[in-house]
């Protein structure tokens, strides 16, 4: 028999895990997965790895957390991309969900449960919509207690002492310039020493009443690990490694361990830092990004992660993860994993002598049309790594080549290395992703005629820009809900975004000359290819104004555009009907122009 060659609708099929908790006898395993076309919650009782129902609110999971008591869940799901996330709680069974902090319009943060599954720590947005309000919410008795008033920076809260009596909460003044107090007996105490460089401080736990450990790149270009000492009020860098971020701490107490994810670049690693010796292990981890890790009181380690060719999924190790077993088995349907396409790492000199980090993933001879798409990422300061994109498979297997430069303001390249992108959103950023199409070029990896763009949020605002500015260079373009003009962008961003816009993306009083420059909307004469741009109703970050005017601007001018607005979604693709939508439409417009 003759089987015929895995065509595209198989990658639309792809499913993934976006979320999970574990009950804590470890009987059974929450989590949120695309299993029925949309995000909902199913079940596996443990060791059985077959799903079955548990609750569908047919919407993204933003929180899930099982009570130490076992009693209840708490869950946390938004409407339809709003982002407005209201929590919730469900019984162990599943079924329905009954509310525990909900007002519509307004953000819920989960942050904490109490010991005893009482009390529930949040903050939000409601009478507080720029800097957070944080609660302790009694579930008993229906009372709440104000805990603390954000203000100067959205504040939060990132820990709870394992009695109650004090917790740490963390200002947000940027992306990078963050800062951590401890509140002990109502006094707010700085845990970091008092400098006048901008630092981060992020993933705190506490390892006793009296012990907190966290991650910092306080006068670091690196985050490392360091401690904080309540009562001495005293602070101590730990463990920092060379190259290398960690990203991610978690404690257990009966290993009497910190298990840390590192990492520098585009892949994870996994370690394990014995607290009464301070021996550091390096782990196997079961993927090459590390998303999530739940650390059981057994010991075990539960981890959600994914790599370039397998779709995110769940994994347990009951060895100090010498050995992990796969829990859920999520993959390409009907494709196998050599089929796929793992990335090349490169690095290239910019225009400036800075050395560039980027992946390519080559089609393979059988399919490759001999199109290189160039893919800015979004974020600004996220990144492209080792991950799973089931959009990206979709395109390599029709035979388009991805080209994903970390170009300047990246994270994962230290401190300074992402701070290169802030008040400069459309100069550096941009000719880093030019000269990474011309060494491509130059070292035979793409044909000059031969390139095509495609970008999504902050990657779909410098594919604007790169199509205003540089249109000879591209055959078509691709925006999903990119901003394309900053100062409509900073003036709708959500409130609590606001207080750092100045120094991410610039003031429109003081800046005004830089942002002009900077907004693609400055360039449409020089948008004169082909152009799909894909814009989500719903979303509160680069909202649908943003889209529209672009549109509306060059059908005046008589442009070729095409405009795809979804109503049921927001600053993603949460739905796999639209998901398969926005990839067919892609591929289709793609395919038009090579």
């Amino acid at each position: 028999m003759q089987f015929e060659k895995p065509d595209v609708e198989q990658f639309f099929q792809t499913l993934t895990v976006e979320n999970f908790t574990v009950s804590p006898d470890e009987k059974q395993l929450v989590f949120s997965t695309n299993l029925n076309g949309q995000f909902n919650l199913w079940a596996m009782d443990l060791p059985n790895q077959f799903p079955y129902p548990f609750s569908f609110p047919n919407q993204s999971t933003s929180y899930l957390s099982y009570a130490k008591t076992g009693d209840y869940i708490v869950t946390g799901f938004d409407h339809d991309g709003d982002e407005n996330i209201q929590l919730y709680a469900l019984p162990p069974q599943g079924g329905k969900w009954v509310p525990l902090r909900t007002k519509e319009g307004e953000r819920h943060f989960f942050a904490h449960l109490s010991e005893d599954g009482k009390r529930l720590y949040y903050f939000g947005t409601a009478g507080n919509p720029t800097y957070f309000n944080n609660f302790v919410y009694d579930i008993e008795t229906g009372e709440e207690k104000l805990l603390l008033e954000g203000s100067e920076a959205p504040t939060g809260i990132a820990a709870v002492s394992p009695s109650e009596a004090s917790f740490i909460a963390v200002k947000e003044f940027g992306n990078t310039y963050s800062l951590a107090y401890a509140y002990i007996g109502g006094e707010a105490v700085l845990m970091t020493p008092e400098t006048e460089e901008q630092y981060t401080v992020s993933d705190v736990v506490y390892t006793s009443e009296t012990e907190v450990y966290f991650l910092t790149d306080h006068k670091a270009d690196l985050s490392y690990l360091a401690k904080f000492d309540l009562q001495t009020k005293e602070f101590t860098p730990v463990l920092q490694l060379d190259k290398e971020n960690f990203e991610a701490v978690h404690f257990s107490k009966k290993n009497k361990a910190l298990y840390l994810v590192g990492t520098y670049g585009v892949e994870d690693r996994l370690y394990e830092y014995t607290l009464e010796t301070g021996e550091l292990k390096k782990l196997e981890a079961p993927s090459s990004i590390v998303e999530k890790i739940v650390v059981m009181p057994s010991g075990h380690l539960y981890l959600k992660g994914r790599s370039a060719t397998r779709p995110t999924n769940l994994f347990v190790s009951k060895d100090n993860a010498t050995t992990w077993e796969e829990l859920t088995r999520f993959r390409v349907p009907g494709v196998r994993e050599e089929d796929l396409v793992e990335p090349e790492v490169i690095t290239y000199p910019s225009f400036d002598g800075l050395e560039i980090e980027a992946l390519f993933f080559r089609a393979k001879p059988e399919n490759a049309n001999d199109h290189v798409i160039l893919w800015p990422h979004g974020g600004p300061q996220s990144l492209e790594r080792k991950w799973f994109r089931s959009m990206f498979q979709v395109l390599l297997n029709r035979g388009y080549s991805i080209f994903a430069p970390n170009f300047r303001g990246s994270s994962n390249y230290g401190l300074q290395f992402t701070k290169m992108v802030e008040g400069d959103w459309g100069h550096g950023p941009r000719l880093d992703n030019l000269e990474g199409v011309e060494w491509l070029i130059q070292n035979g990896y793409a044909d000059r005629d031969k390139m095509l763009l495609l970008g999504g949020s902050y990657g779909g605002y410098m594919a604007l820009l790169l199509h205003g500015r540089h249109a000879d260079y591209f055959k078509a373009v691709v925006d999903i809900f990119g901003p394309s003009n900053l100062f409509s962008f900073i003036e709708s961003v959500p409130e609590f975004w606001k207080p750092f816009m100045d120094q991410w993306v610039g003031n429109p009083e003081k800046d005004k000359e830089r942002l002009t420059k900077d907004s693609p909307i400055t360039y449409l004469d020089g948008m004169t290819k082909p152009m799909l741009v894909i814009q989500g109703a719903n979303d509160p970050r680069v909202v649908q104004k943003e889209s529209d005017q672009i549109v509306a601007a060059l059908k005046e001018k008589g442009r070729p555009v095409e405009y795809m607005v979804l109503p049921d979604e927001g600053h993603g693709f949460s739905k796999k009907a639209n998901e398969i939508l926005v990839y067919q439409k892609m591929l289709d417009f793609f395919d038009q122009y090579i």
